[in-house]
């Protein structure tokens, strides 16, 4: 007797962006499309929270701009 792999379930594109919002959602995140402009990646450099050859990396950038909203919207105490 041969064992035969059942295949999982294909779940369409849609399916998938789904099940990520809700995820997203249960975790309390939000997703949202800014613009930025180039002055602002330059002030990230200055700042220290990107590099300068990251200034194209979209998940640098998001990064030093998380990083950002953290500084400005820590609890002060």
């Amino acid at each position: 007797m041969t064992a035969t792999a059942i295949p999982e379930k294909s779940h369409s594109r849609a399916a998938q962006r789904m099940r990520l919002y809700r995820e997203r959602r249960r975790r309390g995140l939000r997703c949202i499309s800014v613009e930025i402009f180039e002055r602002e990646i330059d002030e990230l450099i200055r700042r220290g929270l990107l590099q300068p050859e990251q200034r194209r990396d979209k998940n640098s950038i998001l990064k030093a701009v998380h990083a950002v909203f953290e500084q400005a919207l820590a609890p002060r105490g």
